[in-house]
């Protein structure tokens, strides 16, 4: 059974790789929830990932197997009642073993009673359809909303294609259980 904590500074260096190796690059590719196909460079930096531990409106959830870090999340406020998850992360050897629909859950736990959210929402680059159906069937959908891809922000990565957008998934966090 995975531990979840909230990250530290002490973690940086451990989150960093972690994400970066579920993300991008050859190690990504042993797992399914890769984007090495659609981007190259890094996703996040050790800059980026302590602004995140730092902001009170960030919640770096990490999760554990014993010693082990396999898996973060970045749980954000958003106000009014919304949360935004994003930075979703399992280490590629362990990705389709119910680790992801564990975080998932635990996110939205943190959501909701960190942040008091009634709905959390994602961003999924719209050529993803594996990881948008997953994510369906953990209880997002569609909004029909699309935003645009940050071309020429170094910080997402070197695109591969020139037509990348995100498309807006949402959950409602209605139950007493979450």
């Amino acid at each position: 059974m995975p531990d979840f904590r909230r990250a530290t500074p002490r973690d940086i260096a451990a989150v960093h790789a972690l994400v970066e190796s579920a993300y991008r690059g050859d190690s990504a590719r042993r797992g399914w929830t890769h984007e090495a196909d659609l981007l190259g460079g890094q996703r996040t930096d050790a800059q980026e990932i302590a602004a995140l531990i730092a902001d009170p409106a960030h919640y770096l959830m990490l999760m554990g197997d014993g010693a082990a870090l396999v898996g973060c999340a970045d749980i954000a406020d958003r106000g009014g009642g919304l949360a935004y998850l994003g930075m979703l992360s399992i280490a590629p050897g362990r990705q389709a073993g119910g680790l992801g629909k564990a975080l998932i859950a635990a996110a939205e736990r943190v959501a909701a009673q960190h942040f008091h959210a009634r709905t959390v929402e994602m961003t999924v680059i719209r050529q993803r359809t594996e990881l948008i159906a997953y994510y369906a069937r953990r209880g997002y959908a569609l909004t029909g909303e699309t935003r645009p891809f940050p071309y020429g922000d170094a910080r997402f990565g070197d695109p591969r294609r020139d037509d990348l957008d995100f498309v807006v998934l949402a959950k409602p966090l209605t139950s007493p259980a979450v």
